[in-house]
């Protein structure tokens, strides 16, 4: 056996990871209305690489899918993050409280996207966030050893791995370059350019929330 297939091979097998060929899932049609085909067309399209019938029965036997009802958590403040959750229908929020009780929103979440604590999963400590879910949302999650692995075995989940971690590079310095030199009327209108869906999946607060503006301000800023 080739070097190049021994070793995905041993990060599967520490995954409990194996291939599976003929998997009733391999076909487009089979796949493409629930939550697991939704992840594959969105790797595949993220991407530019197909999946081959291996790739898809790696993954759909380390996928772990989840439904939230409306104000369900997804992560309480205190635990310990252990997946990365992708969205396949619905929205989260993900937040800290302070000691007045006010939610500071450092996240929105909704369909083909990702959410997790990152430095609670990374360092395996306990979350100061709260993830939850503004509407009933169906989430397929993945560990991060279970990733670690896929990507060594799929081309695919590879490029998506750098992807993701190059887009929330960009993503957060533009979220530090606009609490520090934007106006709230700027902050809103890059905001509603880039996601103009979040203006009818969320709350006027919670929008006010995730720019660090108050209501009041918001509710002027979108009368202008």
């Amino acid at each position: 056996m080739e070097a190049s297939k021994i070793i995905p091979a041993l990060g599967l097998a520490a995954a409990g990871l194996r291939p599976v060929p003929g998997s009733k899932f391999i076909c487009d049609q089979d796949i493409k209305d629930d939550s697991f085909g939704i992840l594959c067309k969105y790797v595949q399209e993220l991407t530019g690489i197909r999946l081959s019938e291996e790739d898809i029965s790696l993954l759909l036997q380390a996928a772990k899918f989840k439904t939230l009802r409306k104000r369900q958590y997804l992560l309480q403040e205190g635990d310990v993050c252990r997946y990365m959750n992708f969205v396949t229908n619905g929205a989260l929020k993900m937040y800290s409280v302070n000691e007045r009780g006010h939610e500071a929103i450092i996240v929105l979440s909704t369909e083909n996207s990702w959410i997790a604590d990152r430095e609670s999963m990374g360092l395996q400590t306990s979350s100061i966030y709260n993830i939850e879910a503004i509407e009933k949302t169906h989430i397929v999650q993945f560990t991060p050893g279970q990733l670690d692995a896929l990507g060594q075995a799929i081309p695919a989940v590879a490029e998506m791995t750098r992807l993701q971690n190059k887009q929330l590079a960009i993503a957060t310095q533009k979220r530090i370059h606009a609490a520090i030199s934007m106006t709230a009327e700027e902050r809103y209108h890059d905001l509603i350019s880039c996601y103009p869906e979040y203006i009818q999946r969320f709350s006027q607060n919670m929008l006010a929330s995730y720019l660090g503006i108050k209501p009041e301000t918001l509710s002027r800023v979108r009368k202008r």
